[in-house]
């Protein structure tokens, strides 16, 4: 796999996030000032991804202004309320020319644009794998790199369900060990201050 190779980031922003509460959108809330969303949006900028795409649905107008300014692109889920899938098959459509996505969760700032670029590295240098996966304390996390062969697979799947059944039958995906969090997103209020603290020490 050469470096020019096409991989792009498709940034999951789209769901409610009932659990947080509140009227809010939690991608909207702040962490260390800035919104959750753009904090996952500028670390996907930062990396040696080619693009980066952003699944809106819920909170739209809210989520492209928290956004607005930066290089991005936007393929909006109207049919965010059926599920994970649905968003990750729109994402997967407007990346159909990539060799490759890193499907990143917008409510995970524990991720940067150095786990990102582990990530295509270690497709870069094993173009055969169907998906590379990080891994914290011997636990497959988030974001996953999925190879373009993987995507008719993916495109089936229905309701609130994602990769990690597929990744889990499938043979040949690399587990990439790292030290960042990639295990912790923010579901409630006081995940963030938690987050916050784990991100500061290391």
């Amino acid at each position: 796999m050469s470096v020019t190779s096409w991989i792009s980031v498709v940034l999951l922003a789209a769901g409610r996030g009932s659990r947080f509460g509140g009227a809010s959108n939690k991608l909207l809330a702040d962490f260390d000032g800035r919104p959750l969303v753009r904090r996952a949006a500028e670390a996907a900028l930062a990396s040696r991804a080619r693009d980066t795409i952003v699944v809106t649905g819920h909170g739209r107008p809210e989520i492209e202004a928290a956004l607005a300014g930066l290089p991005l692109s936007f393929a909006h889920n109207p049919d965010f309320a059926s599920g994970l899938a649905s968003s990750l098959r729109k994402g997967l459509a407007a990346a159909a020319a990539a060799d490759a996505v890193i499907v990143l969760l917008a409510d995970m700032p524990g991720v940067s644009s150095g786990l990102i670029d582990g990530l295509i590295f270690a497709f870069e240098k094993a173009p055969e794998a169907p998906a590379i996966v990080p891994v914290q304390g011997g636990r497959r996390g988030n974001p996953a790199l999925l190879a373009k062969s993987l995507f008719p697979r993916l495109m089936a799947l229905e309701g609130d369900e994602g990769a990690k059944r597929l990744l889990s039958e499938l043979d040949g995906v690399i587990e990439l060990p790292v030290d960042e969090d990639v295990l912790n997103d923010v579901d409630v209020p006081s995940d963030l201050d938690r987050l916050r603290g784990q991100i500061r020490r290391s």
